[in-house]
């Protein structure tokens, strides 16, 4: 069949839902590190120098160095799959790349400052055009980035505090069905017209918006209890990514001018409307102790984010009739990521690590919609760094993702061109491979 496409302002229902990252729960980036990726990305009671920027801010005042500067790259390949009617169907997901890089300076040996560009959220997910769930989901990308200028300060030898201006922007692409094959066959069937889309979905959107900046603050505090223990606690406030006007384009797998013209004629009065919605990068707590010797370091800490602030998704349509603005329920609670990690310095130019995290979701699971298929997952890392030259540390970090499955989950939503309530039923299980290389310069 001919695809034809059409330009239109909205009709996109759940469209503008953010989608999970495979790597943490939400759609929170938890990989910004090689360094501390190997080490379970712990880093709240850690001295990371100019890393510290983003684990505690408080870190980068113990930097020992005149000038810092850390870079890593980061590649995820997730796997999410979905069995419903007895079949089980898979994402076909690009390698998602988070990225980080960090600069900090000595200004005084008790007061350091540093800037950090990062990616605090992102996701990649695609389930494919035809599959059932295709009107909740087909393929969503979602890119955030965060700049944030750093200041802190050792007020005492032992005592230090940190603080970061975070300036958050971004940009989201997503497709989604607008109606199944087996609802038009049965729209057609009362013309008295054969069924003839069976699994295609007929129609779909794209939808392509930007956020501007959004203003917040990490801030953090650190302290060295005795020699060998060290504690840290750290506070990133919640910022609201706001969407004010995107462009739409639905496409139809339909060549038939009747077909067609039954269709569009549903869009009516959607085709110069524009939308405006807005997500939370929610508040994040963090507090951990480390226990260091020369030689060895191990790291337990908690990490409570605030996914409350995701309670529902409300999109408003200007130049439209009211009936199409959405008011979509994703009731989000708050959730607990645990982790742990060890290293252990074998020589003067070798590190070796390891780590644990324990992701736990936040998605009721009356509520668990396929753009964010969030479960519980068990993370263990390996990693290691390698100082070739006195400057330069090269720094790798690997994680494996086991998520724990989430059986019979379901989301009701209301049909974009029916109107009808739908509920979409399967069992979900996701698992990613993460591999991260790092450089650090130090002077």
């Amino acid at each position: 069949m001919k695809i034809k496409r059409i330009s239109a302002g909205a009709a996109i229902a759940a469209l503008l839902s953010v989608p999970s990252v495979a790597m943490a729960e939400g759609y929170q980036v938890n990989t910004l590190s090689a360094r501390q990726l190997g080490m379970g990305h712990t880093g709240v009671a850690l001295k990371l120098g100019a890393e510290s920027q983003y684990f505690n801010p408080a870190g980068m005042a113990f930097m020992d160095s005149q000038v810092e500067a850390s870079a890593s790259f980061t590649a995820i390949g997730a796997t999410a799959y979905a069995k419903t009617g007895g079949k089980e169907y898979k994402t076909d997901n690009p390698v998602s790349t988070p990225f980080s890089v960090f600069g900090a300076y000595r200004i005084f040996d008790n007061f350091k400052a540093g800037i950090s560009l990062y990616t605090p959220a992102g996701s990649s997910i695609n389930w494919t055009d035809n599959w059932p769930g295709a009107t909740l989901n087909q393929s969503v990308k979602l890119s955030a980035f965060t700049v944030q200028p750093t200041l802190a300060w050792r007020i005492i030898p032992r005592l230090s505090v940190g603080a970061g201006l975070t300036m958050t922007w971004g940009s989201v692409n997503l497709h989604k069905g607008l109606i199944s094959g087996g609802q038009l066959d049965q729209m057609i069937g009362a013309l008295g017209m054969p069924a003839m889309f069976g699994d295609i979905t007929p129609a779909s959107v794209a939808l392509t918006g930007k956020a501007g900046v959004a203003f917040g603050v990490n801030v953090g505090a650190m302290v060295d209890i005795s020699d060998n223990v060290t504690a840290g606690a750290t506070f990133r406030s919640k910022s609201m990514l706001k969407v004010r006007s995107g462009k739409t384009e639905v496409e139809y797998a339909v060549s038939d001018p009747t077909i067609l013209g039954l269709l569009s004629s549903k869009l009516g009065g959607l085709s110069k409307a524009e939308f405006s919605s807005e997500m939370p990068c929610p508040a994040v707590l963090g507090f951990g102790a480390s226990w260091h010797n020369s030689r060895v370091t191990a790291d337990v800490e908690a990490q409570l984010t605030f996914w409350n602030a995701y309670r529902n998704l409300d999109i408003e349509f200007e130049g439209a009739a009211s009936a199409f603005n959405q008011h979509l329920e994703k009731n989000y609670h708050n959730s607990w990521l645990l982790k742990g990690g060890v290293e252990w310095n074998v020589t003067n130019r070798f590190d070796v690590r390891a780590g644990l995290a324990v992701d736990f979701s936040p998605c009721d699971k009356e509520y668990y919609n396929p753009e964010t298929p969030g479960m519980t997952k068990i993370e263990p890392t390996l990693g290691f760094t390698f100082r070739p030259v006195s400057p330069l540390a090269v720094n790798v970090g690997l994680m494996y993702i086991a998520g724990l499955g989430e059986n019979n989950a379901a989301y009701t939503s209301p049909n974009v061109l029916t109107g009808q309530m739908e509920r979409f039923e399967a069992d979900y299980r996701v698992h990613a491979f993460v591999g991260s290389v790092g450089v650090t310069l130090s002077f």
